[in-house]
């Protein structure tokens, strides 16, 4: 019998790097930038290769940077950051990292999906991440498995009600419908459990590469 990497893993990781480079274009049409890394080690690497030595680094919500591995290495580097995952953080003191971050020299977090022609779409509970991402942070820096680039607009917001959405409501302990069913159920999802309150579409950016998007090979998040 052949080799399982050469006949399953291989042409997934294929045509899942096809996809991000077919994607990366699109995004610089739009004004944002793209790269492709294979792993999530050369990703990190890529990533702490676009940070300041200095700077004020927030994050937003993501399971990809912890998954990753971006999270440790941000802790080591030389910069000042505003870490939402520190142990014994107090509500207030969240809060006031959430509104630091919207004015950071950098924000790091990832995105919901990319569609194929290169717009971003994510939908947030609170709306920090979705706000920095569209106004106040001076960068953005975007870490996107390959799991997440989906064909249209219809998709993307489908993946996130029907994909992202019910992991993370039970990994933060909501009781919404689709935490119950695997479902999205509009109708029925209400604040405050319900955390699908923000959406949005980031079709462009008017001030050139200020939203940078690293693909990885790999299945990261949610």
């Amino acid at each position: 019998m052949e080799n399982l990497a050469e006949l399953y893993w291989k042409p997934i990781h294929t045509i899942a790097e096809r996809k991000a480079r077919n994607v990366i274009p699109r995004l610089e049409r739009r004004g944002m930038k793209g790269f492709y890394a294979g792993t999530s080690v050369e990703a990190v690497t890529m990533i702490s290769g676009m940070i300041p030595a200095g700077a004020v680094v927030g994050l937003g919500g993501s399971m990809s940077v912890t998954q990753s591995g971006l999270l440790d290495r941000l802790r080591a580097l030389p910069i000042t950051l505003l870490d939402r995952y520190a142990p014994g953080l107090s509500p207030e003191r969240m809060d006031e990292m959430r509104t630091r971050a919207m004015r950071a020299d950098v924000m790091i977090a990832s995105c919901n999906a990319v569609t194929a022609d290169g717009r971003l779409v994510n939908e947030d509970g609170v709306g920090n991440r979705v706000g920095g991402l569209i106004f106040g942070t001076k960068k953005v820096i975007l870490i996107v498995g390959i799991n997440k680039i989906v064909h249209t607009l219809e998709e993307a917001i489908s993946r996130i009600k029907n994909v992202a959405a019910p992991p993370n409501c039970v990994r933060l302990g909501h009781a919404t419908p689709c935490a119950e069913t695997g479902f999205c159920d509009d109708e029925h999802c209400l604040p405050p459990e319900r955390i699908c309150n923000h959406l949005s579409i980031t079709e462009g950016s008017r001030v050139p590469e200020r939203i940078t998007v690293v693909f990885v090979g790999e299945t990261l998040g949610f």
